[in-house]
């Protein structure tokens, strides 16, 4: 997965606002975009509101446009939402195995 675009503390969050199907907006961090299958794929957290403290992610298709313009796209099919949902929590599941190898590189010195 070399197209990941992970963001990391030293860089400004990135944020999107999502406008939901009753026309309400809710502003999401972006946690992520990576690759499932052959698309590409963003992970968002809800900033305020009953999903973000539940830490709620949702997962949308991602694409740009010619003129470099994100693309967001809901996933209809449920057997590609799994395939993302997957290797959405194999990236997380990698990303705390990095975290916790760090630290005990960290307790070894």
């Amino acid at each position: 997965m070399a197209d990941e675009k992970n963001l990391n503390e030293e860089e400004q969050e990135m944020t999107v606002t999502l406008t939901l199907d009753d026309d309400t907006e809710m502003e999401c961090v972006v946690l992520t975009i990576f690759q499932a299958g052959e698309r590409d794929y963003i992970a968002l957290l809800p900033v305020e509101g009953a999903d973000s403290e539940e830490g709620e992610v949702f997962l949308y298709r991602y694409t740009e446009t010619a003129d470099g313009e994100p693309s967001l796209d809901n996933i209809e099919d449920d057997d590609e939402y799994e395939l993302v949902a997957d290797a959405f929590d194999e990236l997380l599941d990698a990303q705390e195995f990095d975290e916790l190898v760090g630290e005990d590189e960290l307790d070894e010195d």
